[in-house]
């Protein structure tokens, strides 16, 4: 149990306090509750990932898997569709690219290079240009930033990937490095500030989704809301699922440490499956930062 945890247990208010609102997977053709605001838990164990259920997973690119699966939720999210991918860092490169102008940011999956077979939208951004800290192959390029749920993805010079949470890393210590927040995860527990709407985190907002996290075995797992009731053609619509859903989305992925990426219209992943085709959720605004990953 984390520290966090402990001084909640200890005080008495480790149970969720959040409102009301629930998610259901289909399986067939039928809808299956999995997750519900009343029970949620304040700790994800690697045995939750049962709560979805059987996942079809498909053969990416080497070293990448990846899935979609259907949800329905509360209010607005009453049909999302998540797309999620596992990447191995030892059998990819994983890079960060940035795309700035005059005019603001340029980023988009489009910059994808023939030879990638990942991308995502990194970190959040104020105006124009990424928040906190930036680590571009072992060199900072922004300085960290500072709050209470911010945590910071690095992958040092092994391919290793890691979560750092509340501060920043050495620069010494990443390759490649970007902040984002909120944290969504920390070894499996959600954070105090989570748990209830009562604790500075919005925790009611729905918008679409879009996450990071590790998983016990080191793979990186990625996941991206879209919203699903009228088709892909309107996927891209800002609607989804709250903070607390998303938590519970990355928990039950088996997703160790997770950390929220800018959803909403910035939100836009590609990937390539084994036969070489592409395959791509678009967002409408271009993004300072992009996570990239090649073949090796």
């Amino acid at each position: 149990m984390s520290r966090t945890m402990w001084i909640a247990a200890t005080l008495g208010v480790v149970a969720i306090m959040l409102p009301d609102s629930s998610l259901s997977v289909k399986r067939g053709s039928t809808w299956t509750e999995w997750w519900s605001a009343r029970t949620a838990p304040a700790s994800w164990q690697p045995s939750d990932t049962a709560r979805l259920g059987p996942i079809a997973w498909k053969s990416g690119a080497n070293g990448i898997e990846w899935t979609e699966i259907a949800l329905a939720g509360s209010g607005e999210a009453w049909r999302t569709r998540v797309v999620v991918a596992r990447i191995d860092p030892r059998r990819v490169r994983l890079r960060l690219d940035t795309a700035l102008a005059r005019d603001g940011a340029r980023w988009t999956i489009d910059r994808a290079r023939p030879t990638d077979v990942f991308a995502i939208n990194a970190g959040q951004f104020l105006q124009s240009m990424p928040w906190g800290q930036v680590i571009l192959e072992g060199s900072q390029w922004l300085g960290a930033g500072r709050g209470p749920l911010a945590s910071t993805v690095m992958m040092d010079s092994t391919g290793r990937v890691s979560l750092v949470h509340g501060r920043g890393v050495a620069e010494r210590s990443a390759t490649w490095a970007f902040q984002s927040y909120p944290t969504l995860l920390r070894d499996g527990d959600v954070p105090f500030e989570l748990q209830s709407a009562d604790r500075g985190i919005d925790v009611e907002h729905r918008d679409a989704r879009a996450a990071i996290g590790t998983l016990s075995d080191g793979r990186l797992v990625v996941a991206l809301t879209r919203f699903d009731a009228f088709g892909a053609t309107l996927g891209f619509v800002p609607f989804g699922l709250t903070v607390p859903e998303m938590t519970a989305v990355m928990g039950a992925l088996g997703a160790r440490d997770a950390v929220m990426l800018d959803g909403g219209i910035s939100g836009q992943l590609l990937l390539r499956d084994a036969k070489g085709d592409t395959h791509s959720w678009r967002g409408s605004r271009n993004v300072p930062l992009g996570l990239v990953a090649s073949s090796r």
